[in-house]
């Protein structure tokens, strides 16, 4: 979700490389124009900050896997975002992820055995060009741009680690389960059944002793769960919305 070996590539990026003046002496930042490459995800990265904003539009679930994460839900099938326009523009008025935000850069550690992150960019985004739009650098400084956007970036990675600490507290307590979720739509044969990540299980999270409960409740984390929780109301909608798509496709 967050820097990860330079061999394994996170969403949407294609080939990350760290951003200098000594690299990148005239490049610029061209205004983006679309979101088009978020067409094939269905699913996108979220940090525990965004969880108050995010619950309002899409669900939100945990990955499978040894390091699940949370997940926005913006389809419900492979390769498809229900709010992406055939322009390539999010859908007005709904809220686009950090992680859509900050590409094409990301913070990075360039050596594994270094703790120290630097600032990268996606070379093959085709906004960060050579002679074109907002400068980098004024010689070897970073330009305002370039201080904004490693500053956005830097709130990020922070925000991954509060996700961490809260993913890890999760597992600890073991309070995550297989998820599914059946949708029954008149006029359907059989019933919609998606499985695939993981969500809390509110029996155990209701069987929890009160001194975990409370210190859960005073550090911010039952409030992040039930935040989980009031999300998930929202997947009979995004069928909705996937259902009107598929019947649109074939009219």
């Amino acid at each position: 979700m967050a820097s990860q070996p330079a061999n394994v590539m996170p969403l949407f990026y294609g080939n990350v490389m760290p951003l200098s003046s000594e690299l990148h002496p005239t490049h610029g930042l061209k205004p983006r124009g679309d979101l088009g490459f978020t067409r094939g995800t269905h699913a996108v990265p979220v940090t525990v900050d965004e969880f108050t904003t995010v619950q309002r539009f899409y669900p939100i679930v945990f990955g499978v896997g040894d390091n699940p994460a949370p997940l926005a839900l913006i389809g419900l099938q492979e390769g498809q975002n229900l709010y992406l326009g055939a322009d390539d523009q999010w859908e007005a008025g709904h809220y686009i992820p950090a992680f859509i935000r900050r590409y094409p850069f990301m913070l990075a550690r360039l050596n594994p055995q270094s703790q120290e992150l630097s600032l990268c960019f996606d070379d093959t985004a085709g906004i960060v060009i050579a002679d074109e739009g907002e400068p980098m650098f004024a010689g070897k400084d970073a330009t305002d741009t370039t201080k904004a956007i490693l500053q956005f970036c830097e709130q990020f990675e922070q925000a991954v680690m509060r996700t961490r600490n809260f993913m890890e507290e999760l597992t600890k307590l073991d309070l995550l389960m297989d998820g599914e979720v059946t949708i029954q739509r008149e006029g359907l044969a059989e019933p919609a059944v998606y499985r695939g990540f993981r969500m809390v299980d509110e029996a155990k999270l209701q069987n929890l002793r009160g001194d975990q409960a409370r210190k859960m409740v005073q550090s911010g984390l039952m409030g992040l769960i039930y935040a989980h929780l009031f999300s998930l109301s929202l997947i009979s909608p995004l069928f909705e919305r996937q259902f009107a798509a598929s019947q649109a496709a074939t009219a």
